[in-house]
């Protein structure tokens, strides 16, 4: 399979997969569920590896913006993640908030 263009050749196959999902997600607008599904998607390894940070993220982002059930779920997972990746996680999401 041909990386595209839009992606770094030193991304893996499942990274670029996660950042197709990602964008075929966000394409219309970005909004709580859109956020939750991704966080969602990471938390269950559902269609890309599993990343808890990643789920970490896009739940935290989908709280942000008024997503109840994501701030639940972020709870969940964030009692069984190190300081250092809920660390990575909130940063994540403040440079994704930066970038949009």
């Amino acid at each position: 399979m041909p990386v595209s263009r839009s992606a770094p050749r030193s991304m893996t196959r499942s990274m670029r997969t996660a950042a197709n999902r990602e964008d075929a997600l966000l394409q219309d607008g970005s909004d709580p569920e859109k956020f939750l599904q991704l966080g969602i998607m990471y938390s269950t390894g559902r269609t890309v590896p599993t990343d808890m940070v990643m789920a970490h993220k896009w739940l935290n982002l989908a709280g942000m913006h008024g997503s109840s059930e994501a701030r639940t779920l972020r709870c969940e997972i964030a009692s069984e993640m190190s300081s250092d990746e809920i660390a990575a996680a909130q940063r994540a999401a403040r440079a994704w908030l930066t970038r949009h």
